[in-house]
């Protein structure tokens, strides 16, 4: 039996146990008089992780919880300044700070590695959430507000505003999200039948009243669940919650839970449309989806289930339902949606195709169901079943953290069984359940039955058919003048001139220099000295490089070889044929047969291009081509003649299948458009200065979509299709001619095990080859305008600086940080209404960049911009700002990565001759910069004359704003 875990007198133990798949020790404790649970993973990791989630079950679309969040980190009773969570942002050296609403519960996580700072963040944490002083202008600058258009003119329009409710405008122009939220209202008649971030439409109709009142319900400790992990023992968290909040709170009866949905005595065809601007052809853009509602998710029998049919049919280019899918002619690509959504309280089962026609409804669903059958008749092979087992496996020992903190994703995994009153010890301790899972799958039928009781004879189903309508968008941009208008007209000029007075009590509030000071914060002096490099050893003629991590039973590889010169029918290719390499045939082995094996041996192959610029000389560029996978050690042979197949035998012959990834890819990358709109953006405006941007922003950028949006028309002629193979032939042939050398990553004793049997990739007699040195791609214009399917602005403006090797970089790096504390967040976000905005230096390219993210202005933004800079140059920011900003760089430079990621990086920089003397030379310089630094590379750099400006605008910008469009002489694009 696990020992019990020390913990707290104010709280109840109730349970310990000891997870050895994950190496951590959950314990269960219960707060005794509140009933506010705590569930701590004790693990030897110093980056520790706290989250406090609140069961939050809206009942309409006004995205009361999605504001709340919002609201709630703008005072609290302990701290009463403006905007506490991005001051802490600035003041601290966390690893992780954010707040999240789902559409069942609102978390408020952040990680630290530095005690002191974890402390910090706590206390203003926990006041945030249990004390928050919800001012009403709070409520008007995050959730919405009406002003005039012209604040001197009481008979100008009417308009709305708010940092949250433009947010969603820009959420809701992804065809995605609007695509899952249709689904989801029509499956479900409770809190999932609403959009719980916010429906633009409705975000207007939450008074203040109602969100002090969902307040006041859900944000109680009896509804609180509280989490931690690393190495910080649960006690004492326990004692700060305590006397920091929770001894302030008596018990609440209220039990707040998602109530079952109503099931269907029929399954049900609906259509709804989306809006797709300024398009004269509406053909192949429809989207065709099937949903089921299942099981509930806290059954973690049912969850299991539910993934394994769900890995059978969709996982991969060979599972019967995908298959069919990627191929039918009835559309261009599988839906975005296809798999099982698992975090809310029911399971929804999602497949369909996009792409398509309003008229294939009925041929798509027997599409589906027909395979769906097929599959309940036939049962799938055992090599099939264990595949999916062995990625259940893999993905349960897997050590993440190069995005959110490890502690985090646990956390997380482990929070939606917590919100509703399960166990989220059985979803982090998976192998008993996979070992049940496993004895069922022996009795016969097991896995046919699942797919017809689940799904076949499962009548809680919907076929919806989503399609472009070209005149939705005017119709909402309408409907909100309309209801303006009304609005206005039941207004006195009184009341005109009291929306007037709470415009200027917002923008005195926002302009108004809060008491820093009565917010924790760490300094300088709490920065660690150095920095951890990962050990290594170099095998004979540097064939290998070995990096021992704990990794956990997993071994990763990668081979690399350096980048020959290019021309830009090539380059421009190069991204296509990393994506396809491992997505084709191999040898005598179909696409089919290789999808298959690759599930059954590894968890997950990729291969990517890394192009950077040389050390030595800025507009030099340098490139390698690597392929790289991860899998458990017992399949480490396997996956070593997978990569060397994939390197020595691709077949670029499979044209049907090339068609299909083309298609596929084209479809991902413009339905990403509108979630990525401030990366295009700044890929776009940086363009021109250095080669290195050109070539970034022709292979990844707007260019890019261009591109393959032209050739995916271009590919409907077989004489262009087999052209096409010929040239992906022809460019692995360039690829594969390098001196190839691999990287392993693994636990010591592995690594031993594999150097014994096969330490790296056979690959052949290298060539002699001419290394990528120049970009062959000509500069795009220099300011640009891109109309898109968007309802908001992503604004960007870039200045050539210098790369990251240079003296001036690290004054430039700590200069973004500077102009977005004390200049943009509050001209941008909290008075002009984005979503976000700020500045930053790009070391790799040499551009210093200016952006924008879901932003409801465009010309006040580009001034902004350089507001920000005379700002600067006015010398009024204080030392405190400028040591601010050189914590959030620093913080940043030392994020810990996974086991496994901090290696690549490490190995990657090796490559391109940056050594980790040089990271830390870096370090010491951003701790070091001065007044004097940041002035000096402000006035060298950042002359407004110099700046190249991109914006991604609206369809009918180009009408709307034709005059600025002239005078700020924009090239006019359409994605």
């Amino acid at each position: 039996m696990t020992q019990a875990l020390p913990h707290y007198e104010s709280f109840e133990h109730l349970n310990t146990q000891h997870i050895p798949s994950l190496d951590i020790t959950v314990g269960h404790f219960r707060h005794k008089v509140t009933g506010a649970e705590h569930y701590h993973l004790a693990s030897n990791n110093d980056e520790n992780v706290f989250l406090v989630a609140l069961r939050t079950v809206p009942q309409d679309s006004t995205g009361v919880a999605h504001i709340l969040e919002h609201t709630a980190l703008c005072g609290s009773e302990k701290y009463p300044v403006r905007d506490p969570f991005f001051m802490m942002l600035r003041r601290s050296l966390n690893t992780f700070m954010n707040a999240f609403t789902s559409s069942d519960w609102t978390a408020y996580p952040f990680a630290s590695q530095t005690p002191k700072d974890f402390e910090n963040l706590l206390q203003v944490y926990l006041d945030a959430v249990f004390f928050s002083n919800l001012d009403p202008l709070d409520f008007a600058q995050e959730g919405h507000r009406i002003e005039l258009e012209d604040s001197e003119d009481l008979n100008s329009d009417l308009v709305y505003k708010g940092v949250v409710f433009n947010e969603m405008k820009g959420a809701m122009s992804s065809v995605n999200s609007t695509l899952w939220q249709t689904l989801s209202g029509e499956l479900f008649d409770n809190t999932y039948h609403y959009n719980s971030g916010g429906d633009p439409e409705c975000i207007t109709d939450l008074t203040y009243d109602q969100l002090k009142a969902f307040y006041q319900t859900h944000y109680h400790p009896s509804n609180a669940i509280f989490m931690t992990f690393g190495n910080m023992p649960a006690d004492y968290h326990q004692q700060r919650f305590e006397e920091w909040a929770l001894h302030r709170f008596d018990r609440s009866d209220a039990r707040i839970e998602v109530e079952l949905a109503t099931p269907f005595e029929q399954a049900k065809r609906v259509e709804h449309s989306y809006c797709l601007d300024d398009s004269d052809d509406l053909s192949g853009k429809t989207h065709i989806v099937m949903g089921w509602k299942l099981g509930e998710s806290q059954d973690l029998m049912a969850q299991l289930e539910a993934h394994l049919i769900t890995n059978l049919l969709l996982e991969n280019s060979a599972s019967p339902l995908m298959a069919k899918l990627e191929t039918s002619s009835l559309g261009n690509s599988p839906s975005p949606l296809c798999g099982l959504e698992d975090s809310m309280r029911e399971m929804v089962f999602c497949c369909g195709i996009a792409g398509s026609e309003p008229e294939h409804l009925e041929a798509a669903e027997q599409l589906i169901l027909g395979v769906l059958e097929e599959c309940a008749n036939a049962g799938f092979s055992d090599e099939d079943i264990e595949a999916v087992l062995h990625q259940l496996e893999l993905h349960q020992r897997e050590i993440t953290g190069d995005g959110m903190p490890y502690g985090l994703n646990l956390i997380l995994q482990g929070l939606s069984a917590a919100t509703h009153y399960a166990d989220p010890v059985k979803v982090l301790n998976l192998e008993p359940a996979l070992a049940q899972l496993k004895e069922n799958i022996k009795s016969p039928g097991y896995v046919q039955n699942l797919i017809r009781e689940r799904l076949l004879h499962n009548k809680h189903r919907v076929t919806l058919v989503l399609k472009p309508d070209t005149e939705l968008s005017a119709a909402k941009i309408q409907a909100e003048k309309d209801k303006l208008q009304a609005v206005k007209n039941t207004l006195s000029e009184d009341d005109l001139r009291a929306l007037v007075k709470q415009s200027e009590a917002l923008q005195e509030r926002q302009n108004s220099q809060d008491d820093s000071s009565i917010l924790p914060k760490v300094t300088k002096n709490d920065v660690a000295e150095h920095l951890h490099e990962p050990t290594y050893r170099v095998g004979e003629d540097a064939a290998y490089t070995l990096y021992p991590a704990g990794t956990n039973g997993l071994i990763y590889r990668e081979v690399v070889a350096r980048l020959a010169q290019l021309n830009a029918q090539e380059l421009q290719l190069l991204p296509l044929y990393a994506d396809f390499l491992t997505e084709v045939g191999l040898g005598a082995q179909s696409y089919l047969d290789v999808q298959k094996r690759q599930s059954a041996a590894v968890g997950g192959i990729h291969a990517h291009a890394m192009i950077r610029g040389s050390k030595t000389q800025a507009d030099t560029l340098d490139g390698y081509f690597a392929l790289s996978s991860k899998a458990l050690i017992d399949k480490g042979e396997q996956q070593l003649e997978l990569l060397q197949d994939t390197l020595n035998s691709p077949r670029f012959d499979e044209l049907k299948r090339l068609r299909e990834l083309v298609s596929q890819r084209t479809q991902r990358r413009v339905n990403a458009i509108t979630g990525n709109g401030h990366s295009l953006a700044m890929s776009a405006a940086a363009a021109v200065h250095t080669p290195l941007a050109t070539v970034q922003d022709s292979l990844g950028g707007l260019p890019a979509i261009a591109y393959l949006k032209e050739l995916n028309k271009r590919l409907d002629s077989n004489n262009d299709l087999e052209a096409f193979a010929h040239e992906l032939t022809k460019l692995h042939q360039n690829v594969r001619t390098g001196e190839w050398q691999s990287l392993l990553i693994g636990e010591e004793q592995a690594l031993d095990s594999l150097l014994a049997s096969a330490p790296h990739a056979q690959l052949g007699k290298p060539q002699a080859i001419t290394p990528l040195q120049s970009s062959p791609f000509d500069a795009a214009s220099t300011k640009q305008l891109w109309l898109a399917d968007t309802q908001v602005y992503f604004c960007a403006k870039a200045y050539a600086t210098v790369s990251s090797d240079h003296p001036d970089a690290p004054a430039l790096t700590v200069l973004g940080g500077l102009l977005r504390n004390g200049f943009l967040h509050r001209a941008i976000r909290e008075q002009g209404g984005a979503y976000g905005g700020g500045a930053s230096q790009d070391g790799g390219t040499g551009v210093f960049r200016f952006y924008s993210y879901r932003d409801p202005r465009f010309a006040e933004t580009l001034n902004d911009f350089d507001a920000s800079i005379t700002w600067l140059l006015s010398n009024t920011f204080s030392d405190e700002a400028l040591d601010e900003s050189v914590l959030g760089v620093i913080a940043a430079l030392d994020k810990p990565a996974s086991p496994a990621g901090a290696c690549k990086q490490h190995f990657h920089n090796r490559l391109f001759e940056r050594s980790h003397a040089d990271k830390e030379a870096f370090r010491r310089a951003v701790l070091n910069c001065t007044r004097d630094d940041i002035l000096r590379v402000a006035q060298q750099y950042l002359a407004p004359a110099d700046a190249l400006i991109a914006v991604i605008a609206p369809k009918g910008t180009d009408s709307k704003e034709a005059t600025l469009i002239s005078e700020l002489g924009l090239q006019l694009n359409k994605i």
